[in-house]
């Protein structure tokens, strides 16, 4: 790790004389020289070599485009017109405590970039100057199986995680996130869901220490930064708070053989009586049972026609001998069969699994969670509800009506069942308070290829009259939605200022009676908002301050 204990205590020493030297810098505004000035200012930090050429990146520099555009995973960022002023790429700590009070002194806001999952870009898009810090050499997992613990660097991929978790022990996991390119980062501290959270929880429920770099430039663990911050930064997105470097993760127990299946199910094959019936038991089941609903468009069997499908997909911590009873006795409607499932590993159902969209039909080597060759999927936008009563046969007829749309290119929607661990953690034990009550989640998203302010336009208000259309059958006061699916239309906060009470429209739909803590940690530890965007947590209150950046 690039931040151990024995480098803890070493940069401690200096932590103080950084924090000294914050307080000596003059602020100034962004000017066109800016770059050159925060370039000059980083070599300048203390413990900064010469040797930096593959660290900071200028926009005059030969690379700054592809290292800008390496992680972007949605089109719609991908040809942005604002840019950053540096891409920082660090190496080790002082690299990015050396970014935050260069920032700072010359007026440069941060975004910070695990995996460049962020569905609106905040990750790397601003609109106004600034910096990215950007992970990509940050990502050593060391895991520690007889503890059954792991300390994890945020610029790792959750599939490079799972891979590592796999060399060292074939009985332990980890309960996060199906795409494997997500970054750590920004995936724990938003929650991170997955296809254990009914057995483990989140991947935020399952996190015992971590390191961040805060406004002062101090690097600080559990223990220094107190429990306020340690609870804030699991689930309330760490990009608020300050730069996490690194997670201690609770690795989970998992069985020998872990069973898989994918079964498919059109209209005319019965969908809708299976779906009525998974929204009562879904959340009921065995809490080793987690059972997946995709729902989008497809070619009917009759020429020319359409119809849609609905996939059930489902991992068991258990063999199929064990699965299929329980499936029989619980959901028969689906009328699984032995030979619809596979008896796989833990790591085998991960590899399954390894795309939210593409579920994969047969079972690749472990290596491939390795692979961080950037697959566009093409431009997209998403949204997400919860969910407490189960949705009508009227309401799933109009919402098909949406799928069926020939004018959308892609379009999907996906139901995550709630139940077991998810129910037994309080609303307040992390900032993540969609806790009981809820029986799934929903994921709307809308996939396009067509470049273009039309083309993009159209799927927007399509998906924008999609999530209309289900106001009746979602959560309502307020209506939640998902950090991880991050939507902006739900609410912005202001380029300056933005008091408590207007990021409350958008804030209170993620994180419900959370978020006046989130915003009283962010206060006492981030008093001047230094880290912020669109949808950061605001502080309580403004104070009185003459930094350029509030």
């Amino acid at each position: 790790m690039s931040a151990t204990s024995t480098e803890m205590k070493h940069l401690s020493s200096y932590f103080t004389f950084a924090t000294a030297i914050a307080l000596l810098f003059s602020f100034e505004p962004p000017s066109l020289d800016t770059p050159e000035k925060f370039v000059q200012c980083f070599y300048n930090y203390p413990h900064i070599t010469n040797s930096i050429s593959n660290v900071l990146y200028t926009q005059t520099n030969s690379s700054y485009s592809s290292v800008l555009n390496v992680t972007i995973q949605n089109l719609r960022f991908l040809n942005i017109v604002s840019k950053p002023q540096v891409i920082v790429t660090p190496v080790n700590v002082s690299h990015i405590q050396a970014t935050i009070m260069c920032s700072q002194r010359h007026g440069l806001q941060i975004r910070t970039r695990s995996g460049g999952h962020d569905y609106e870009g905040l990750s790397y898009v601003a609109e106004v100057p600034f910096v990215i810090i950007d992970l990509i050499n940050l990502r050593e997992v060391t895991v520690d199986a007889e503890n059954q613990t792991a300390w994890v660097q945020t610029g790792a991929h959750l599939g490079e995680l799972y891979y590592r978790i796999y060399e060292k022990s074939k009985t332990l996991g980890f309960p996060a996130g199906v795409c494997y390119s997500v970054g750590t980062g920004g995936h724990i501290s938003g929650g991170g869901y997955g296809f254990l959270m009914r057995k483990y929880g989140l991947a935020a429920d399952n996190i015992v220490d971590a390191q961040i770099v805060d406004v002062n430039g101090n690097l600080l663990d559990r223990q220094a930064m107190g429990e306020d911050l340690f609870w804030a930064i699991r689930g309330g997105g760490g990009a608020s708070f300050g730069v996490i470097v690194a997670w201690k993760i609770k690795l989970v127990p998992v069985p020998s053989t872990v069973t898989v299946f994918n079964v498919e199910r059109t209209l005319e094959e019965n969908a809708t009586e299976i779906f009525q019936k998974w929204q009562v038991v879904a959340s009921k089941l065995d809490d080793r049972i987690y059972i997946r609903v995709d729902m989008k468009k497809v070619p009917s069997r009759e020429y020319g026609k359409k119809t849609i499908q609905v996939n059930f997909v489902s991992t068991f911590l258990g063999g199929v001998e064990e699965l299929v009873p329980l499936m029989q006795k619980s959901l028969p409607e689906l009328g699984l069969d032995r030979k619809d499932c596979t008896e796989t590993s833990w790591i085998g159902s991960v590899v399954f699994l390894n795309s939210p969209w593409i579920i994969t039909t047969t079972l690749e080597a472990p290596e491939v969670l390795l692979n961080r060759t950037q697959i566009y999927l093409g431009y997209f936008k998403a949204k997400s509800d919860y969910v407490r009563q189960p949705i009508s046969v009227d309401g799933l007829r109009g919402l098909w009506r949406f799928l069926y749309d020939d004018e959308i290119e892609y379009s999907q929607v996906q139901f995550a069942p709630y139940g077991g661990r998810m129910y037994e953690i309080s609303e307040s034990e992390l900032p993540f308070t969609h806790r009981s009550g809820y029986i799934f989640h929903m994921h709307y998203v809308t996939i396009w290829q067509t470049a273009g302010d039309e083309a993009a336009q159209r799927h927007m208000n399509w998906i924008r009259k999609l999530y209309k259309y289900m106001e009746p059958y979602v959560s309502n006061s307020p209506r939640a939605a998902y950090v991880n699916y991050r939507d902006l239309d739900i609410g912005v906060n202001n380029n300056g200022y933005t008091s408590y009470d207007q990021a409350s429209i958008w804030g209170l739909k993620y994180f419900g009676n959370n978020f006046r803590r989130l915003a009283t940690v962010k206060t006492k530890v981030d008093p001047y908002n230094f880290f912020r965007n669109e949808q950061s947590i605001p502080t309580v209150r403004r104070r009185n301050l003459n930094y350029l950046y509030i």
